[in-house]
């Protein structure tokens, strides 16, 4: 195989959402597969809608997920510029050799006219087409109308060919009639390029072997794309069209499904490494049921030809799933400094803990998380706790409950060292003294500090608590717990 060359060209008009992601991810893994070349660059052409500010959000979001890129937007290479804005005189000097080649024109059809015959179209049931009323213009009166200024688009002369064929690395051969493909516009009025006579401009002379993307792309851009490669003698790259995403009641994918911009995951708590192992299952598998892979894995696993036709499906519990399983293989200390440097307000709850104790802490509590922002919310719900309520107070009402609680305190106070390790043990041996283990031990002890039936680890909740606090909620558990029987003997008195 020859140099392979691929691209991700976005079109700065919004944050880059998990759809673009994953296309910037497929390309990634195909270039790093065949030590290729991945090249980023800028479609912003739409001068309305294109903010730098969006350019700043989908660079921030490439490296955050680690789509290191070879060449392009910030990096520079021999192929720049890197932004379409900045390549305008490279799309008319194209331009201007297929008309001197009579394989495009100069159109002067005005916008009103372009909108009436779209109107008699659509009045007449018919799918609007360009007639080609200035096909046959002379050059000579072309340039005569040119010369006084007349506005002006420039069209590509379709050619009279019956079709276009192209070989898709996803969905084999395919061939698109050209029945109905018109003469488009290549230049505007304005001399902007369109989309597909820009992008095909930057992939030739970018010299891209293969172009991976949304099978959007497929019908309506892919067979006129091919048309002006081979008007110009340029060399067609290979397409691969990957299959739309879904959400899970398969509908087109929005917000509704948890699909936000890959910034916003960020923000919400997810990791890099589990938004990638996950989108790169939206298409593609790499068989046996493999699901957890680093990005070395991807990469050597990855074929495109073993991506599917059929729309991938999105599900944001499942995305989900795959935070979890990365958050609690990741080192507690890396996990410290991941959150204290990406969730707000993290360092306000971490600042009353050592680094040891945070340690210790992550160990214990990242099996219950999801995303990062739990953990601090965690422990914030721990220091929050105010002990037993009144309708839970009944379910303490046993003999040994009293008994545990005086040991537990006593306990409490004379434990050796203050850590998760050992707090788990002192928990075992006050049950074991006082002779009660499983639920009757832990219940009781549950309710009191949290006044839930379920949650995390006993010794790290008392830990986070740490000592004053505990004893002082199984002391209130403890009056409440007595004047609750003294009602309850009082009422069976009278």
């Amino acid at each position: 195989m020859n140099k392979i060359r691929v691209r991700f060209p976005p079109s700065p008009t919004g944050n880059l959402h998990i759809g673009n992601a994953r296309t910037a991810l497929f390309n990634f893994l195909f270039a790093r597969h065949h030590q290729g070349t991945f090249v980023f660059r800028i479609e912003d052409t739409d001068p309305l809608r294109s903010k730098e500010a969006y350019i700043a959000n989908e660079i921030e979001a490439m490296e955050w997920l680690g789509l290191d890129w070879d060449e392009g937007i910030e990096k520079g290479g021999n192929f720049g510029p890197y932004r379409q804005s900045q390549r305008f005189s490279l799309y008319l000097e194209v331009a201007q050799k297929l008309i001197q080649e009579e394989k495009a024109y100069p159109c002067f059809c005005t916008s009103e006219e372009i909108a009436f015959e779209k109107q008699q179209a659509e009045i007449s049931g018919i799918g609007y087409s360009y007639k080609g009323k200035c096909r046959n213009i002379s050059s000579s009166e072309a340039q005569k109308r040119i010369s006084l200024n007349v506005p002006h688009t420039v069209r590509f002369k379709i050619p009279c060919i019956e079709s276009v064929q192209v070989h898709d690395m996803i969905r084999g051969s395919m061939t698109f009639p050209l029945k109905g493909i018109d003469d488009f516009i290549m230049i505007r009025s304005d001399q902007t390029p369109t989309y597909n006579f820009a992008v095909m401009v930057d992939d030739a002379l970018m010299n891209i072997s293969h172009v991976i993307r949304g099978e959007d792309h497929l019908f309506g851009n892919t067979p006129r794309q091919v048309l002006l490669y081979h008007a110009l003698s340029y060399p067609v790259p290979t397409f691969g069209h990957m299959p739309m995403i879904l959400g899970t009641d398969k509908t087109k994918l929005s917000k509704r499904h948890g699909a936000f911009a890959v910034t916003d995951y960020r923000c919400m708590g997810f990791l890099p490494e589990a938004i990638t192992n996950y989108m790169a299952l939206l298409g593609w598998s790499p068989g046996n049921d493999i699901e957890l892979m680093s990005m070395h894995e991807m990469i050597t696993s990855f074929n495109i030809e073993k991506v599917q036709s059929s729309p991938a499906v999105f599900d944001f519990e499942k995305l989900q799933w795959f935070n979890s399983q990365y958050l609690r293989n990741k080192p507690s200390k890396a996990l410290i400094h991941i959150i204290s440097q990406e969730i707000e307000n993290a360092g306000n709850v971490f600042s009353n803990y050592t680094q040891d104790e945070l340690e210790q802490m992550m160990d214990a509590l990242k099996s219950y998380c999801t995303i990062l922002t739990d953990i601090p919310q965690l422990i914030s719900t721990f220091e929050n706790y105010n002990g037993i309520s009144e309708k839970n107070i009944p379910h303490l009402d046993k003999l040994e409950t009293p008994l545990l609680f005086d040991a537990l305190i006593n306990a409490i106070k004379q434990i050796p060292s203050w850590s998760t390790d050992h707090i788990r043990q002192l928990i075992k041996d006050t049950g074991k003294a006082i002779g009660v283990k499983g639920r009757l031990l832990f219940h009781p002890i549950r309710l009191a500090l949290t006044d839930q039936d379920e949650g995390p680890d006993l010794n790290l909740i008392i830990y986070v608590l740490g000592k004053e606090k505990t004893i002082k909620l199984i002391q209130k558990a403890l009056k409440c717990l007595d004047e609750h029987v003294h009602a309850k003997e009082g009422n069976d008195a009278g």
